[in-house]
């Protein structure tokens, strides 16, 4: 029985030191955020991963909105965020997809450049500055690579929990601690697109004191029960205003 301990103890630790070595090896430059960060497809796969999954996410969300003039403004909005941010130097293809779906205040980004926004969040905007806030934080995601960062670090914490689970009874901790890793690095997420959006809608010349008034439209329509911050993705929205007054701050006169 001993003997088999010693064995399950070196195949964990081996199955651990390969996930390690994968991760670490899949580490590169973001060249259009600076930061280091592991990626787990390269940008042609972020692209065919997009395309192949946008049919889908519109079919969820009761397929494209049939308004031709609003989907026209939604493309010009992108298009004029993209042409004037170093969103168009990157390979990604940007398509930008007004949906059906009148119930659901949501807008998001597939990898590679496929860009949705919903008609109930749509229709809750009050200007052409406020959805170009809301199309820059989705472009910030494609550029910040964070699908294919997130698919990464999942990837790590499920060969380490398997790793654990095989040397001992650690699977479960190690899952528990990388599910909680996972949350906290998708806020960050967040906050950078945020940085992104505000530094797109200044390059194009869009007035970045409106993506404050887009967080009280998601803070009023999450209402007072919202999923507390520690348990979501999403950082709270005040935090969020915060941040992008300092973002503000920071690119205003570059």
């Amino acid at each position: 029985m001993r003997g088999n301990w010693k064995i399950r103890i070196a195949i964990g630790l081996i199955i651990a030191a390969f996930t390690l070595f994968k991760y670490c090896n899949s580490k590169e430059i973001n060249p259009y955020t600076g930061r280091e960060q592991a990626i787990a497809l390269d940008p042609q796969e972020e692209i065919a991963m997009g395309i192949q999954t946008a049919p889908q996410m519109a079919q969820q969300h009761g397929g494209l909105h049939p308004d031709q003039r609003a989907q026209d403004l939604v493309d010009k909005v992108g298009k004029k965020l993209v042409d004037n941010s170093i969103a168009r130097e990157s390979e990604y293809q940007y398509d930008f997809h007004l949906l059906a779906d009148d119930q659901a205040i949501n807008a998001f980004a597939l990898p590679g450049g496929q860009i949705f926004i919903t008609q109930a969040l749509f229709s809750q905007l009050e200007n052409e500055d406020q959805l170009a806030g809301v199309l820059g934080h989705e472009v910030g995601h494609v550029l910040g690579r964070h699908s294919s960062e997130r698919i990464a670090e999942a990837g790590l914490w499920e060969g380490l929990s398997q790793a654990g689970s095989v040397g001992g009874d650690m699977g479960g901790l190690i899952s528990g601690i990388g599910n909680n890793k996972l949350l906290t690095n998708g806020r960050g997420d967040e906050l950078e697109s945020d940085d992104l959006g505000v530094r797109f809608m200044i390059k194009a010349g869009y007035d970045p004191y409106e993506m404050i008034d887009v967080m009280e439209i998601l803070k009023a329509a999450a209402g007072p029960n919202r999923v507390p911050e520690f348990q979501s993705t999403h950082p709270d929205p005040d935090n969020r205003i915060e941040k992008i007054k300092e973002s503000i701050q920071k690119y205003q006169g570059q």
